[in-house]
């Protein structure tokens, strides 16, 4: 509504001024100087602020520079139409200039007073603004108190002469009290360089930073002023005076490039401020460009004109494209460092084939692209915490982070990207963009290469666990060698040489009964030490009856009381062979790992299957070992158990049971198992 209101007015106005001026006329010389060089930055900077921002302050800067333009246009008419004060209604004419002139006095003092945010901070400020609108009082007052006309100051014609018919003659007493602090100015401009000055020398150190360019940038228009008025004539001080009026645009800007003034978010200034700079540096490089020609007007012919206006343009164009490019840095960082970053970064992580040579770059890589003073990588630990020592770090990484930048792969949290202050300035939002897409590329090679590295460790625990294997089968084996040689091949031995001797002794008649009964005794024993032997090696109960039956077969020779749990489902069900080996032998070396070292008074053993899962737990009240994960399961009878259950590709943990004891937890896959088992059974008869 603002836009499409004073848009209109500030053009038509300005128009006006130089179709008048520089057409119709065509030797205004200076004249077109305050509307060009002093009006229109302002106008261009207002209504830029009012396509990127609903803030009030911008709209106010949109109304002081519509009401420049205004005033502007009422003084070039005014002066070329000079019959019309002799007009009954001039009174109410003159009006519009004044409240055009003290429009644009108040609006700009309440902005810069009030810069980046529009608002002061303490409370005397707050009424000190206040009376920054009273010289928007002056057309009235001036109107019903003063019994002559009262003319700007600006257009250099004096309205005592001119009967004012709209005074009241009793308010007449005020009108020397009107003159003083409302037709002149300088109360309120007082009052509006107190209140930014305090701001910028006695406010919080944010507002002291925040106010410090623009603060400098009005003092300097002030002087520049002050040498104007009482030095009339000089051309260094007009020259100041339009290069002030043109820098304290340049100096909003950079408050909202840098501090968000006008209420301009981070990510709007992204989207919609550059393209609406680059409109504003165009007409600053006009202006640039016009103004030596307009201010040298009267000293120069056309073509001499013409040549030193050609000169400055083609002098002024590495400014221009350095500004654009400080413009859409500051927006969006070095792009070209950026692009170059993420290619090179592309690159070396597909090369990358160690976490720490990856993060290492990575965190290198990040702090050259974004200009930080550190970065640091860390990696989620086993606990789920992000662990405290990072893995790849650029600089000295120490203290909070500025920003930081989850490594996530689908849903699993890998690590986190912290990132230190910056070298020079603050982050923008682009570059905060950058740092999610690098973290983002970075996620999927981070993952890729802990799976790597989470192969490989599991790679070499199967081999280690292979090896294992092989040993415990050749140490059994000896072992069976050992029983079979020292135990019964002594007694068939024995057995042989006795027959050998009762052979003899019936060739001599002298066998008797007894000794027979001797040696069947003996081979009986034999017997039973086979039995026993074959039992060792697979349980025939086992075999026979199922994997509940021959766990409860050893209840009654453990030295401890044992209670075994096991629903009629499970009693009855029936597993694959290699299943129901595994599960009994598991059984059994956790048992005897619990009588050797656990000191318990009572343990049990609990079986089930669940969703294709033989599932055992080994419990006792003993003295416990603490809880372990699988890996940690490396020696002795644990590494034995987990061995047997990783060839069927189960799971073992080793917990601390509740209140005291261990609790061993096995989980077996019942139909994988088993399908291994039909494919090896197969490939034996095949």
């Amino acid at each position: 509504m603002c836009l499409a209101t004073l848009g209109p007015i500030g053009v038509a106005a300005l128009v006006y001024i130089v179709v008048v001026l520089g057409f119709v006329e065509g030797d205004a010389g200076h004249a077109l100087a305050w509307p060009l060089l002093g009006a229109l930055p302002f106008f261009v900077l207002g209504m830029w602020l009012l396509t990127v921002t609903r803030s009030r302050t911008a709209v106010l800067v949109a109304l002081a520079a519509t009401a420049m333009l205004v005033g502007s246009a009422y003084e070039t008419f005014l002066e070329r139409n000079i019959e019309v004060m002799s007009e009954p209604w001039f009174p109410l004419f003159n009006v519009i200039g004044l409240t055009a002139d003290a429009t644009t006095t108040s609006t700009l003092l309440v902005v810069f007073a009030t810069f980046p945010s529009g608002v002061v901070e303490r409370r005397w400020q707050r009424i000190a603004v206040v009376f920054l609108w009273t010289p928007m009082l002056v057309g009235p007052l001036t109107l019903i108190t003063t019994p002559h006309v009262v003319m700007s100051p600006y257009i250099g014609i004096s309205g005592e002469a001119i009967p004012n018919p709209f005074a009241v003659p009793w308010l007449e007493w005020a009108a020397p009290a009107v003159q003083l602090l409302v037709v002149q100015a300088w109360p309120a401009l007082a009052i509006g360089l107190v209140v930014l000055g305090t701001r910028a020398l006695f406010g919080t150190s944010a507002v002291r930073e925040s106010t410090r360019v623009i603060a400098l940038t009005v003092g300097a228009a002030m002087v520049a002023f002050m040498l104007w008025t009482f030095l009339p004539g000089l051309w260094i001080a007009e020259l100041l005076v339009y290069a002030s009026l043109i820098a304290l645009p340049i100096a909003v800007v950079h408050g909202v490039f840098r501090y968000g003034a006008f209420e301009i978010a981070p990510g709007d200034r992204g989207r919609s401020v550059a393209r609406s700079s680059n409109l504003l540096i165009t007409v600053f490089y006009g202006i640039g460009v016009a103004t030596p020609a307009i201010m040298l007007s009267g000293q120069l012919q056309v073509v001499p004109a013409v040549l030193v206006t050609a000169l400055i343009a083609v002098a002024l164009l590495p400014v221009r494209t350095w500004l654009q490019r400080w413009i859409h840095r500051r927006l969006f960082g070095d792009r070209e460092r950026q692009f170059e970053m993420l290619s090179e970064l592309g690159a070396r992580l597909e090369e990358a084939g160690e976490a720490r040579d990856l993060l290492t770059y990575l965190a290198e890589a990040v702090r050259d692209g974004l200009g930080a003073s550190w970065v640091r990588i860390r990696l989620m630990s086993p606990d789920g915490a992000l662990a405290a020592s990072p893995v790849g770090a650029a600089g000295d990484a120490a203290g909070e982070p500025s920003l930081s930048a989850d490594l996530v792969r689908v849903d699993e949290m890998l690590g986190r990207i912290d990132v230190g202050p910056r070298n020079h300035g603050d982050y923008i939002e682009a570059e905060r963009m950058l740092l999610r897409t690098v973290a983002g590329q970075a996620a999927a090679s981070v993952a890729n290469v802990r799976l790597t590295a989470q192969l490989a460790e599991q790679l070499d625990e199967l081999t280690a666990s292979r090896e294992r294997l092989v040993a415990a089968q050749d140490d059994e084996r000896k072992r069976l060698e050992r029983d079979l040689h020292d135990g019964i091949q002594q007694n068939v031995v024995a057995q042989i040489a006795a027959l050998r001797l009762a052979r003899n002794r019936l060739q001599r008649s002298e066998l008797t009964p007894e000794e027979l009964v001797e040696l069947q005794d003996q081979a009986r024993e034999t017997l039973t030490d086979l039995r026993e032997l074959a039992q060792g090696i697979h349980p025939s109960v086992l075999s026979d009856n199922g994997l509940v039956a021959a766990v409860e077969s050893g209840v009654a020779r453990f030295p401890i009381p044992l209670t075994v749990e096991a629903d009629a489902a499970m009693r009855a069900e029936r597993f694959p062979d290699d299943v129901e080996t595994t599960a009994y032998y598991v059984v059994r070396e956790a048992l005897a790992n619990t009588a050797k070292h656990a000191h318990a008074t009572h343990a049990s053993v609990a079986l089930a299957r669940s969703n294709g899962h033989l599932r055992i737990a080994i419990t006792d009240d003993g003295r416990g070992i603490g809880t372990l994960e699988p890996a940690a399961a490396t020696t002795g009878g644990l590494a034995n158990i987990r061995d047997r259950v990783a060839a069927l590709r189960g799971t073992l943990r080793v917990s601390a049971a509740n209140p005291s004891g261990t609790t061993v937890l096995v989980d077996l896959p019942v139909h994988r198992a088993g399908a291994a088992a039909a494919e090896r059974e197969a490939d034996r008869v095949g």
